[in-house]
Parts: structure tokens; sequence; C-alpha cells
């Protein structure tokens, strides 16, 4: 029985192979692309269930293919990438990506990350109900995953809608960053903790033009959904 459907989009075929046969093996869908175009056009037409995506391709890197499907979709993607640096790692969680894997790595570890992406995308669905949360101008639909303010659409990536959502079902509780990244990242995500602070700033970057403040750092500890 096949799980999911994967694409694949790495111009190294030598891992592309590699990825496939251990992913077919374990009952996967598992579809190819060499660039960043064809990435593109294969999820347009495949509509795949989880992308690996790597990020040093030819034409169209893997930052600005994960930019794009995201303006369309909320697909589970993981980054691949020979690049270890922190910063890199922060900008594809920045560009709406669920996890970052850094080569050389084993088709197990792929695997398991594959899984991990899964079981939190299937925990987070069966826990938006038809919830609405609403504080003076602010409404948040969590089923739509749409945020309002005086009467106006806020843009937010998932991770950031996500964070979001949590400290409001948190309010007034001081929340780690800790307890942050395990719970909207995942247990098995491995990264740097001040992705958290990275999603923060964003988030208030767009209540900012409206000159509302709803999120409290709380020095030493974390943060705290806050509204008098």
């Amino acid at each position: 029985m096949v799980h999911a459907k994967v694409l694949i989009a790495d111009d190294d075929p030598n891992v592309c192979e590699i990825i496939r046969i251990y992913l077919q093996e374990n009952h996967f869908n598992v579809i190819e692309a060499s660039d960043g175009e064809q990435a593109l056009s294969l999820f347009e037409t495949e509509k795949p269930d989880i992308i690996l995506l790597d990020v040093m391709m030819p034409g169209l890197d893997g930052f600005d293919v994960c930019r794009q499907i995201r303006k369309k979709t909320e697909v589970p993607i993981i980054m691949l990438s020979a690049k270890a640096e922190e910063l890199d790692r922060i900008l594809g969680l920045e560009m709406g990506a669920d996890d970052y894997v850094t080569k050389p790595f084993s088709p197990r570890e792929v695997l398991a990350r594959i899984k991990a992406v899964f079981r939190r995308t299937s925990n987070q669905g069966q826990e938006e109900k038809e919830e609405t949360f609403k504080y003076h101008d602010l409404l948040i639909h969590v089923k739509k995953r749409e945020v309002k303010l005086n009467e106006t659409v806020l843009f937010f990536r998932p991770k950031e809608f996500d964070l979001l959502v949590y400290l409001i079902r948190h309010k007034h509780i001081v929340v780690t960053r800790e307890q942050l990244l395990e719970h909207v990242w995942g247990y098995d995500f491995i990264g740097d903790i001040r992705t958290v602070d990275v999603h923060i700033k964003r988030i208030r970057s767009e209540f900012e033009p409206f000159n509302f403040q709803c999120i409290k750092t709380v020095w030493g500890v974390g943060y705290q959904f806050y509204i008098e």
C-alpha cells in the first residue's frame, strides 16, 4: 500500500536515486525534479503530499521554490542542503519550510523526518476545529488560518500562524522558547532556539502598522500573549 506521494527536487541524481529507492521500499510513491522550474511544474501537476527540496539547484534555488509554493499551499516541505550554517537554516524556516536536513544524510534519517512532519501536521489538523479568538479588534479563525485586525487580513506564514495560535491558547501564561519549539515545531525539530525569536519578530512586524501589541517578552524566560 502506498503511503504518500513524495516530490524530491535535487540536481544530484545520486541523491535522488538513494532517497527514491529507500522511500519506495517503504511504500512511498516518488517523483523527481532536477531543478527549481521542474519542481514547481511537478508540484502543480502531481500535487505531492510532501516535498524534499534541495537548496542549491540550477535556475530557481530551493528558497525561491519554497517561497512560491508557500503562496499557494501549506504542503509540508523539508529543505535539503550541504550548508550547515545557522543563517541558511533560519532562512529556510522563515520561507515556510517545516524542517531542514543537512547533507550528508542517511535515507533512514530522511524517512524519519518525513514521518515526523506527517505526525505534526496530522495532530495540527485534529486540533483545528471551528475555533475563533477575538480580542478587541483582533479576530483569528483557526480553521481558515485567517487573522484580521481592524477588518484587515494580515499575512502570516504557516509557522508564524501556528506560533501565534499556540500563544493565544495559553494566554497570560509565560511560555518558554523550548516549549514553543517542542509544540509548534515538534519533538523531532533540530534547530537553533533563536528560530522562535525570528518568528516572533515577524509576527510583531505585521501588527506594527496598527500600533497593536499582544506578545510580551519575559526576559530570560520566553513569551506571553497578553492584552489588557
